[in-house]
Formats: structure tokens, sequence, C-alpha cells
């Protein structure tokens, strides 16, 4: 399956200032993958290795940062003649081996002409619990799950890939059907590779929802494996807790829908490490949309949501016949479903994301996003019938800004906001 990803590896196989590249992600998103499709496409050979309870590997980096040592002996493990510039040395589950993760420093610094690459499954906790970290001598980028543009062709369909593209509204107002549809699909499948493989090779619905629940399984276990046991009660508690607060529509994360009587103080902690580890994203709010907007976020105010919006259905067994044919049931959850459709494909465009809330509750907009020095109010609605009053009220008050809403609707641009279809979010802005 393509993934959007592979062309930004391919610019930094080619960068001049080239550094060792650490990909982080959540568990499952595809991170191998992609790695080894870099490797077998754009080198001679590939070295790959997974970390994971390798005793061998342990051994190699615990006798010393000497990189033409690790290079013959990574070499003599993997079979592989590695060479300057022609071999991808992959360091796969990095996480199980802070000596290795700290060599990378050495690749840098000694031996810039060798290509090497690492990821891991909760690389992102080991970066935050104090694991030596060469700061400044690596390049990083982020995986996410499969984006809706990623999905179509996997599923058969780049044609309309290339109708969303073109940007040709008219066109794709006569495919609407079609795109609303595949659109569907995506809410019940979400983006995580094993699933979109399963769907799109047999379109068994059951298959599909049980790779959903064991991916879930696997995120519980890496809960009582990885976590601060501690921590282990709260993350499942804050875990479970998010689908329904953004089925709520809830102005922010309410800690007391957590637990009676939750509090910060309480819960921080196991919420900065589902962040961590790749599964959960935070938007703050902002009190006002002036650059940056960082300079004017509310950090006592935020949302959370899952990485995925298939798994999301999987948690709280929403039925597929529900999502994938549009029966009234799905309605109280089709608000909370598309607006985390949207925030997970944002997010992959690496833009600053908030959203802005009023203390008397009369203007909610669902997302602010930063491109440059533009900012853009983002309304997100999951109908054909729909009303901007909120995001009305906001560009009323600040008319230097133009609005977006996101629907069903096809596109309109009204002068002080345009309407884009929800199925074109990778293009919007």
């Amino acid at each position: 399956m393509k993934r959007n990803i592979l062309s930004q590896l391919i610019k930094w196989k080619n960068g001049t200032n080239r550094k060792p590249l650490i990909l982080n992600g959540a568990r499952q998103v595809g991170k191998t993958y992609i790695l080894k499709e870099f490797g077998r496409t754009q080198y001679k050979n590939t070295a790959y290795v997974n970390c994971d309870n390798n005793d061998t590997i342990e051994k190699i980096f615990s006798q010393g940062y000497d990189v033409r040592r690790i290079i013959l002996s990574l070499s003599a493990v993997t079979h592989i003649r590695i060479e300057p510039h022609n071999t991808l040395i992959i360091l796969d589950e990095i996480q199980e081996s802070p000596l290795a993760l700290n060599s990378l420093k050495y690749f840098y610094e000694n031996a810039p002409e060798y290509h090497i690459a690492v990821a891991g499954s909760l690389l992102g906790i080991s970066l935050h619990s104090g694991t030596s970290f060469p700061v400044g001598k690596v390049d990083m980028l982020k995986m996410y799950p499969m984006t809706f543009d990623e999905f179509l062709p996997a599923i058969g369909e780049p044609q309309l890939l290339q109708i969303l593209k073109s940007c040709d509204y008219e066109l794709m107002n006569s495919f609407s059907s079609k795109l609303t549809d595949c659109l569907r699909q995506y809410y019940f499948t979400g983006g995580m590779p094993a699933v979109v493989k399963e769907y799109a090779a047999n379109h068994d619905i059951n298959e599909t929802r049980a790779i959903q629940k064991q991916i879930l399984f696997d995120y519980r276990r890496d809960f009582s494996k990885h976590a601060p046991s501690s921590q282990i009660p709260r993350i499942n508690q804050v875990w479970d807790s998010i689908p329904s607060q953004l089925a709520k529509n809830n102005k922010k994360f309410i800690y007391g829908a957590v637990k009676k009587g939750g509090r910060a103080s309480e819960f921080e902690l196991a919420i900065q490490w589902l962040i961590d580890a790749g599964l959960v994203y935070r938007v703050n709010r902002i009190t006002s949309p002036s650059i940056p907007l960082k300079f004017y976020e509310d950090i006592s105010a935020f949302k959370l949501f899952t990485l995925d919006v298939g798994l999301m259905g999987a948690m709280v067994d929403t039925p597929p016949e529900n999502v994938l044919i549009g029966d009234s049931q799905f309605r109280e959850y089709k608000g909370a479903f598309t607006e985390l459709f949207v925030l997970t494909q944002m997010i992959t465009q690496n833009l600053p994301i908030y959203y802005f809330s009023a203390n008397d509750s009369r203007v909610e907009i669902d997302f602010i996003v930063q491109k440059g020095a533009i900012v853009i109010p983002v309304e997100v609605k999951a109908e054909v019938n729909v009303k901007s009053k909120s995001l009305h009220m906001y560009i009323d008050k600040h008319p230097q800004l133009k609005g977006l809403r996101l629907s069903m609707q096809p596109y309109q641009d009204q002068g002080w906001m345009e309407n884009k279809p929800l199925y074109m979010v990778n293009f919007c802005l």
C-alpha cells in the first residue's frame, strides 16, 4: 500500500545535511513496512535488525560506539554487506535498546556516509522517560495511520483520488455519491494498515472489526507492560472516556467525566503517557486568533482525540451497518466521528491546530489552524443541512479571517466562508 510519507523519506535520503532518522509513531501504523519498502525501492541493500529481546544487538552496542566496529557487527548479524550510500540500516523497536538509540550521535559525527533509520512502537515514551537522546544529531519524522487520500487507492479507487487532487468541484459533484460511500467505508475501517489491507482484500466486516479489536487489545497490553504501575488504572480510565467526551460535544476535556471528583493532578501523567505513545492527540484552546497561535493557547482547556476513527468505532462497538449504511442510530455519534475524522487528517500536515470556545458558550469553533501567516477557523458538520451561527459570529468579530466549513454539502464560496466537502479534507488547507 502506498504511503505519503515515502516522499519525505526520499527527500531525507537525498538531503545534503542528512542525519540519522528517527521514525516515530504509534504501534501498528506501518513504520516497519514503510522503512522496508523505502529500503527495497531506494537502496541497493537493506540491513534490518529488530532490537526487541535481541541479546546480540545489546552486546554490539554495549562494547562502545566505534561505528566501524558496529557496522561490521551489523553486517555479520544481517548477512548484508553494508555500503555507504547504497545500504539502508534499519534498527526496529529501538526503544528496547537505549544504547543503540544513543549510538545515532556517533553515526552522525563519525560516519555520516551511512544511512541509518530507526523506529519503535513506544519510542515516544522512551524519549520522554530519561533515555539518552542525541539532541541535534538526528532527523525526525512522525508517522500516522493511513489518511483518506491513502485509503482510496488502497481499496481500488485511485481515480477518485485524482479527482480530489484536481480540486475540480464540478467533477467532484458528479462523483459525490461514490466519494461519500468511500468516506463511510473509511469511517468504519479507519487508517490502521492491517485493517485497511483486510478490508480491501476481502470486504469481510467481521474480520475487519476483529483486527481492530486485536489492535485495541494490544494497546491495553502495552498499558500494562510499559506504563508505571501506579498510572495503569488512570490510563485505562482516560482512554475509555475519550469517545463519550467527544460525543457529548464538551467544550473541553472534563476530568470529572473520567472519574467522579477527578482532578487534573490525578490524570495529567496518564494523559501525557497516552500522548507520548501516539495514541491520543491533544488540542488546546486559544483565546485569540492571532499569529502565532501558540502565544494565545490556554493549556488548562483542551480536547483529547483518539488516533483513528475506525478504532474509536470499535471501542464503542458501533454496529458496522450503522456506519456503512447510515442508519439513524448512528446519528448520535456522527458528529464525534466526523470531528475526529477531520482532526486525524489535518494533524498529518504538521500544522498548529487549536480550537476556540467562548466562556458564555455562544461561539464554539471546532478547529483553528495556522498555515504560515494565515489563520483558518474550521467548522465541521456531519450533515447536509448545516448552520454556521458560531462561525459567522466569529468571522464578524474577526473580519480579517475567512472561515472554512467542512460538511456534506458541495463546494460554495460565500465570501466570508468557504464550504468544502468532507471528503476533500486532505486538500482543503
